[in-house]
């Protein structure tokens, strides 16, 4: 059906895979006298998706340093494999791709199994849709309820097949065109992924593709597209931005060094801020203006972050960042926000709990869709900690505690890493410990996470 939803039909072979028996891990946070030293954070997970993938379709071989081993930035890592990628990684942890070039890439022999990754899954469909032969995807337990049916519209006008099980979901095919069509694309809602598939689709499309996006979102794929040498222009626009990409490039090897993950570095952030007696340095932080929404919040609501040493490293910039605890207030973030912090709102929801007075969240209903309903997993679990929040279709209010609420709590954590993360952020912070009943899905993110915080000072245990 072009130009519509997903049809409702999957044909793909072993499309009903049986539900993967995943491991349970408890983990318990107890409350911490301080945190301190200096440290870094695993490089930025939606960089290293897309270096992988940009390095996969340029002609040669590209270097890439400080990409996030994390299990959803290996599964795009495998995927990429199984579509004819030479990819491999050097005992100093660089990473090597012999890229096969725009239109270079083999029909996988097997289901491509983006496990977690909605980032992986999503900017494959829209590489997968300027082939020829069919793709299937599937993923975990989690993955599999989200809709994908935003990536799947604008890939069907482009002449792809796209088709869903039920609710626009996976496991799914997608079949690229003869000859894909450069569309002009408004985005519906901002978006970074809808917009970086359809440009990957792009590059197989003869003459300009265009994204117009109302409301600007993380630009990393535009950022280093131009970088791999291919011709992009954003261009501001009635207070948005329209992307115009030429297709049919011949993309050239260039070496990437992957920053610091922003997203990662807000669970320090926070800890730092609300935990007494804290001083963290995190050094080589991404600083993308489209990313540092939590850095620009917590700073609103009283926190002690110094930016020092600000750089470029591989066309993204970068800096350090000193962290002290300090006394946060409430404030009401802005909608409008919402697109350079929509993965920190979990993190933020517990520098509120900690705050004097009530803070407001707008602009929130993507939360409702991410690896689980964000919003109603933050507000049960801080109400297992003691903690008052309301929330509507949007938008969520925390009445913080004024300092460390009781915790004292286990919170479900719904198999999301950030969740996970950040309760356990809320336990280090907490006058008493709390449990997440799984923290396995943590290693989609930020793998090592207890034994990173617990460098630093902080007491994260796996419970038997």
């Amino acid at each position: 059906m072009i130009g519509g939803l997903c049809q409702k039909t999957f044909a793909a072979p072993n499309s009903s895979l049986p539900e993967k028996a995943v491991p349970v891990t408890q983990f318990r946070a107890k409350p911490c006298a301080g945190l301190q030293g200096e440290t870094t954070v695993p490089g930025d997970k939606s960089i290293s998706h897309r270096a992988l993938i940009l390095a996969a379709l340029a002609v040669g071989r590209t270097n890439i340093t400080g990409i996030l081993a994390s299990d959803d930035v290996t599964h795009t890592s495998a995927a990429l494999a199984a579509m004819g990628v030479s990819i491999g990684q050097k005992p100093d942890g660089m990473w090597h791709v012999d890229g096969v070039g725009i239109g270079g890439m083999r029909e996988p022999d097997q289901v491509l199994d983006m496990g977690n990754s909605g980032t992986g899954a999503r900017l494959l469909m829209g590489l997968a849709a300027g082939h020829t032969f069919t793709t299937n995807f599937t993923g975990d337990a989690s993955l599999v309820q989200r809709p994908m049916s935003r990536v799947a519209t604008p890939l069907e006008i482009m002449g792809a097949t796209v088709l869903c099980r039920s609710g626009d979901r996976m496991p799914l095919s997608v079949t690229g065109p003869q000859a894909p069509i450069p569309i002009a694309y408004d985005v519906p809602v901002p978006s970074a992924q809808v917009k970086s598939a359809v440009l990957l689709a792009g590059l197989c499309a003869p003459g300009e593709t265009e994204v117009f996006e109302a409301q600007a979102t993380r630009d990393h794929t535009e950022r280093m597209l131009a970088r791999f040498g291919a011709e992009i222009t954003a261009v501001p626009e009635n207070g948005g931005v329209r992307i115009t990409l030429v297709g049919q490039p011949e993309l050239i090897p260039t070496d990437i060094t992957v920053p610091g993950d922003p997203s990662s570095a807000g669970f320090l952030m926070v800890a730092a801020t609300v935990i007494p007696n804290s001083n963290v340095r995190i050094s080589g932080v991404g600083m993308n203006p489209l990313r540092i929404g939590l850095l620009d919040t917590l700073m609103e609501m009283g926190a002690d972050i110094r930016i020092e040493n600000p750089r470029d490293e591989g066309g993204e910039p970068v800096a350090d960042l000193v962290v002290k605890s300090a006394n946060l207030h409430g404030i009401s973030v802005p909608a409008a926000r919402a697109p350079s912090m929509i993965d920190e709102y979990p993190i933020l929801a517990m520098a509120a709990a900690c705050a004097t007075g009530t803070t407001t969240m707008a602009g929130l209903a993507e939360l409702r869709v991410k690896e689980s309903d964000r919003l109603a997993a933050i507000g049960d679990g801080l109400a297992a900690c003691g903690v008052q929040s309301t929330s509507a279709q949007d938008s969520l209010t925390i009445h913080g505690a004024g300092g460390p609420p009781p915790g004292d709590g286990t919170v479900h954590s719904h198999f999301d890493h950030r969740i996970a993360m950040g309760f356990l952020v809320l336990g280090l912070a907490a006058k008493a410990p709390v449990e997440i009943d799984d923290g396995e899905a943590i290693a989609t993110s930020y793998p090592g996470f207890a034994e990173h915080f617990g460098s630093l000072g902080a007491d994260i245990q796996e419970v038997s």
